[in-house]
């Protein structure tokens, strides 16, 4: 043990929007522009409506997702890693970016799920967004399964799916443990997600928010910043262990 304390990182969309990946939740999120895309991502509306998973493939085609590179943000967590910090990350986001940016893929809780892959719903194979999209690019607007012919989707949580219960579990015991719990660019709005950060204060945790709008637990935290993230962050994560 190093005797370094740990610290745990709840990421939501605010860290990724400087990668050039909008928010969804914001007062310019991609949900308040434009409601009909929230069907886009549900469950329901997409197994059932072969026209709502064409557009969603689309979507996925066309988004700069799967291009975006890390940011300061990013970069700062995983030099934390390099410090010798114990450090985990639960991240709402889908991105990857964490990972991208270094720091050990064991070390972060996708609680939504990951774009960067597909999965069947019918056999549960799995494989890389980028064979599903060149599928796409190729002339299938609504390519099924290539082991069993069931739909495909992203390997995200849509709305309307249960979170992934070990990965919810290893994220609770982490809240748990940690000994600083830095919520940074979510809400705090979505459960169970937003929950994590009262767990922690609960079991001794020092609870920092970092994020532009205020949150439901910002009453609870020892420290709320409303700075920019891409430089808030940095500086907060340097002056840590």
């Amino acid at each position: 043990m190093t005797g370094k304390p740990l610290v745990a990182i709840l990421s939501g969309a605010g860290v990724s929007t400087d990668s050039g990946i909008p928010d969804y939740r914001g007062p310019n999120g991609l949900w308040r522009r434009d409601p009909e895309a929230e069907k886009l991502v549900t469950y329901e509306y997409y197994m059932g409506d072969p026209e709502i998973r064409r557009r969603s493939w689309r979507m996925r085609r066309d988004t700069a997702a799967l291009h975006a590179e890390p940011n300061a943000a990013h970069r700062a967590v995983a030099e934390l890693e390099r410090r010798g910090v114990p450090v985990r990350v639960i991240t709402q986001n889908v991105d990857g970016l964490h990972q991208r940016a270094g720091i050990s893929a064991r070390k972060v809780l996708e609680l939504h799920g990951s774009a960067r892959a597909h999965v069947c719903t019918g056999c549960g194979a799995r494989g890389p967004m980028e064979d599903a999209l060149a599928r796409i690019d190729a002339g299938e607007d609504d390519p099924p399964c290539l082991e069993c012919g069931g739909i495909l989707k992203p390997a995200t949580v849509m709305f309307g799916e249960h979170l992934d219960p070990v990965v919810l579990g290893e994220a609770v015991a982490v809240s748990k443990a940690c000994q600083v719990f830095v919520a940074v660019g979510t809400s705090l709005q979505v459960e169970p997600a937003a929950g994590l950060a009262g767990v922690a204060v609960d079991h001794g945790a020092r609870l920092v928010v970092v994020n532009a709008e205020p949150t439901p637990y910002d009453d609870l935290a020892a420290e709320v910043v409303r700075e920019p993230i891409g430089t808030a962050l940095p500086e907060l994560l340097r002056g840590l262990g």
